[in-house]
């Protein structure tokens, strides 16, 4: 056996048990070492380079996994994609893989998660193909203090049962872009949330595998203490999927499940999930959402935070700003009470993409629209930027705020940069 044979690898794995499908490692890895199929999320060992850029942003922890294995009887995709659990660890001596990563010269080590976090990432050119670069893995530093994990698998509880005490819909009537609002409660259980956060929603019944489905991920759509203030409820933004990202036909599992159900049901939930995608509470912050379709959820958690307090009188006067798209105005959840919020609480932009006899509108196209307004944003501290929807916006609305911060005679690489150390930039797109 030759020495290659006999090299001691250290495999980074995703713990298919409480991964919750939501795509960040995919979106985040600099090297596509990180794929899935739709069961699945696996790293290939022959691509991951142990860079840890995917560690941070994971929701739920499933991605912090590592085996010592021989490299020749590494796992491999379609052995990984066959997992319902990660197998048990094996036991071999890992000193070969020491001391290659000490030979390397490599600083860090992914047991250790000082050296990780001690890495200062390099400046970044902004392509199409890095836009996950830039979001920020670290919260504001005024946010809030997020719980996390507190029902899932591999937590002492498994789920929470939640009671439907509401679904509207809130888009108009349209056979193709069914959208709900729905309300959760879960009683006397504590499940504390904070705007920016989401949850797992588990559908009853078995997969086309005969498998019970794994959960999916939903944004909060309501503020902290509620949708309903004083309430132990929350409320997601749900549109039903009626075809893939490509046009397939296909229904959703678990999207329609939530469409449909009725007030009383009961629903299996996990989580809460997410500590980086948090508001900030300093109350002269500004914040900048730009969202499309149910990618508005966490946006309307986070203005109507602002709005109660507001009308508590805690509000400090830090700006508001929305850019706002979906294809066309009845497709847009939640128009009627954004039309109504008042002016001088928040700055409302839309953009309609398919509005007939009109100009094709992306919030990217909005942003310009405004650059002067958001110039003077990009390099204040105090101000924060969130991003959620479809990843096909991220690309356009980083090359926007690229353009506008170069236009106003700002290093984007510098400005970039400091967002992303800051917790000031954070982006979420599926």
């Amino acid at each position: 056996m030759s020495d290659t044979d006999t090299l001691v690898i250290k495999q980074h794995l995703i713990d298919p048990e409480i991964c919750i499908r939501c795509n960040t490692c995919e979106a985040t890895c600099p090297v596509g070492a990180i794929t899935h199929d739709d069961r699945n999320y696996v790293v290939d060992a022959e691509k991951c380079n142990l860079c840890m850029a995917c560690v941070p942003p994971c929701p739920t922890g499933s991605i912090d996994n590592w085996r010592d294995v021989p490299k020749a009887n590494s796992y491999g995709l379609e052995e990984q994609f066959s997992w319902d659990s990660l197998p048990a660890p094996i036991e071999i001596v890992a000193q070969l893989n020491r001391a290659l990563v000490t030979a390397a010269g490599a600083t860090t080590d992914p047991d250790s998660a000082s050296a990780a976090s001690s890495v200062v990432a390099p400046v970044v050119t902004l392509n199409a193909a890095n836009t996950g670069n830039f979001s920020a893995t670290l919260p504001p530093w005024s946010a809030a203090h997020a719980y996390t994990n507190l029902y899932g698998p591999k937590a002492a509880e498994k789920t929470i049962t939640a009671t439907v005490t509401g679904n509207v819909r809130v888009t108009e009537v349209g056979s193709d872009y069914d959208t709900h609002h729905i309300v959760l409660d879960f009683g006397a259980l504590p499940f504390p949330l904070l705007e920016g956060q989401s949850i797992g929603v588990i559908a009853p019944g078995l997969d086309a595998s005969g498998k019970p489905h794994h959960a999916r991920q939903y944004s909060i759509a309501s503020p902290r203490n509620g949708e309903r203030p004083g309430y132990n409820n929350a409320s997601l933004t749900v549109k039903r999927v009626l075809e893939d990202h490509a046009g397939n036909a296909v229904r959703g599992v678990a999207s329609n499940y939530l469409c449909d159900l009725a007030v009383g049901e009961r629903v299996q939930v996990i989580g809460p999930f997410g500590a980086s995608f948090l508001m900030p509470n300093h109350p002269k912050s500004h914040i900048v959402m730009i969202c499309t379709g149910t990618g508005s959820a966490p946006m309307r958690a986070m203005t109507e935070w602002r709005r109660r307090l507001r009308a508590s009188g805690k509000f400090e006067g830090g700006k508001l700003m929305l850019f706002f798209g979906a294809r066309t105005q009845e497709e847009l959840p939640y128009f009627g009470p954004l039309s109504n919020l008042p002016k001088d609480f928040i700055d409302i932009n839309f953009a309609f993409s398919r509005t007939a006899n009109e100009k094709k509108k992306y919030v990217q196209d909005a942003m310009r629209e405004r650059a002067a307004d958001l110039a003077p944003l990009l390099s204040d501290a105090n101000s924060f930027f969130y991003v959620c929807g479809l990843k096909a916006m991220e690309e356009g609305v980083l090359f926007a705020l690229r353009d506008i911060a170069q236009q106003a005679g700002v290093s984007w690489d510098a400005i970039a940069s400091a967002m992303k150390r800051e917790g000031r930039l954070h982006l979420e797109t599926y």
